[in-house]
């Protein structure tokens, strides 16, 4: 069993080194961002609906693991810039779908610099940033696994979005319990 110093350094808590990954990759992506006139948040949305067009805001929430109060501001935003519309639906008001325009559309090659940048950012091969994406999506999956299976966090009886493609835990925030064992 390895000894521990605890709390364990900041520099060797696995939170602060996606955190502090999570940061350089915005910093990377705001100057593109910025010329095309959206946010990070928007980008999400957009990148949701370029996957699958005309979904409901709950729909886009669950697939960012957010919820529909924080992607119904967002959306507002893009509709004002004309990248989206939103639908109500005759038989049921309370759904409101969102739709991509020419522009939204159009915004996706646009898009493209931010790969680009990332990779020439990262001084790492395509095959080792493809492998690095994976793990970090194992991790985050693992974590939703403990979450949807009450292990750690409960999900406050919510359910996945009726015709949600992913059908997981609508869990938002995964917040470490304090352990002696760092992040």
């Amino acid at each position: 069993m390895l000894e521990r110093v605890l709390p364990l350094p900041l520099d060797r808590q696995l939170c602060f080194s996606l955190y502090g990954a999570l940061m350089s990759v915005s910093r990377t992506y705001k100057p593109w961002l910025d010329r095309l006139g959206i946010t990070y948040p928007q980008y999400l949305v957009l990148s949701v609906l370029w996957e699958g067009d005309n979904q409901t805001i709950t729909a886009i929430a669950s697939h960012l693991d957010l919820e529909p109060s924080t992607i119904t501001p967002l959306v507002k935003r893009l509709e004002l810039a004309r990248h989206v519309v939103r639908r109500r639906n005759p038989a049921d008001e309370r759904e409101v779908k969102v739709l991509l325009t020419d522009q939204g559309r159009a915004l996706r090659v646009e898009t493209k610099v931010l790969a680009d940048a990332l990779f020439e950012k990262s001084g790492m091969t395509v095959d080792a940033l493809i492998d690095l994406n994976n793990r970090i999506k194992a991790l985050r999956d693992a974590f939703r696994t403990k979450s949807a299976s009450g292990q750690q966090h409960s999900d406050h009886g919510r359910k996945p979005a009726p015709g949600d493609p992913h059908q997981r835990s609508r869990s938002r925030r995964l917040i470490p319990a304090r352990s002696s064992r760092g992040g």
